[in-house]
């Protein structure tokens, strides 16, 4: 009975031993997650819905990451957590970066584009993002606005969102009133 139970103790034991080098799961998260990153940059920014496209990423790779570990597929818990150490720490340093070398952040970090400038449509912009002018007037819909004209300007944003600026409505002067001296 007691070889049964020390059988039993070394297999919970090889749940915490890593299966994998440690080395090779460190440059196969941070090879997935950089490649990853930069082919998201590449599609474009519509569809992220309210998230960042990196806040997408971060989520899926943790997700997958953890799977293996949560599932029983992977052997070892030990590989996944340091599978999400890396996925996590990716993504800090990414946004370390970012704010510490503005022109790195032109490159890593994705802007918003502008859509509508003084009213006119940026087709441009449209065609990159696989836009429609309909898909535009129901954001703008969504807004409150029926006149694309009384936009002054209208940006995607990173998160895939619209922001929309008004055009200034400005009444016209009033005359000036006499003084009475």
């Amino acid at each position: 009975m007691l070889a049964g139970y020390s059988k039993a103790m070394v297999e919970w034991m090889n749940l915490f031993q890593s299966q994998m080098p440690w080395l090779e799961l460190v440059v196969r998260g941070v090879v997935i997650y950089v490649t990853l990153l930069v082919l998201m940059r590449i599609v474009g920014q519509r569809e992220a819905g309210g998230l960042g496209l990196t806040d997408v990423l971060i989520v899926v790779l943790i997700a997958q990451a953890a799977a293996g570990g949560l599932s029983g597929e992977s052997d070892s818990i030990t590989d996944s957590v340091l599978l999400v150490a890396v996925i996590l720490a990716c993504s800090v340093l990414v946004d370390a970066a970012s704010y510490r070398f503005p022109r790195l952040a032109a490159l890593l970090k994705a802007r918003p584009r502008l859509m509508i400038k003084d009213g006119q449509l940026e087709h441009r912009v449209l065609k990159r993002e696989f836009m429609t002018t309909e898909e535009v007037a129901s954001q703008l819909r969504l807004h409150g606005i029926e006149d694309i004209g009384v936009v002054h300007r209208a940006y995607l944003e990173p998160n895939g969102m619209i922001s929309v600026l008004l055009r200034e409505r400005r009444t016209p002067d009033e005359p000036s009133k006499p003084s009475a001296e």
